[in-house]
């Protein structure tokens, strides 16, 4: 059964609190960059691309990283390949 995309929002929001827990999850804007929201450095968004492939048991490669830029990029992504 494919995931909700809500569910998903939701858990990909709970791997960026962990890496950056002072963050305001209900200002973020799904359309803009999360670098430009969130001051993350590239090891905090490392954890957070870990946090997701953990989280959701999918692989990311590093070829994708750029390409998951905001928030609905990374959810888009994720139901996509989500088990």
């Amino acid at each position: 059964m494919p995931m909700n995309r809500s569910d998903i929002r939701h858990g990909v929001l709970e791997s960026l609190l962990a890496i950056a827990p002072e963050v305001d999850a209900q200002a973020l804007d799904d359309t803009r960059l999360l670098r430009d929201q969130v001051d993350l450095d590239s090891m905090d968004w490392l954890n957070v691309l870990l946090g997701v492939h953990r989280r959701f048991g999918i692989d990311i490669p590093e070829t994708d990283y750029a390409r998951l830029a905001t928030l609905q990029l990374i959810v888009d992504y994720v139901a996509q390949r989500a088990r």
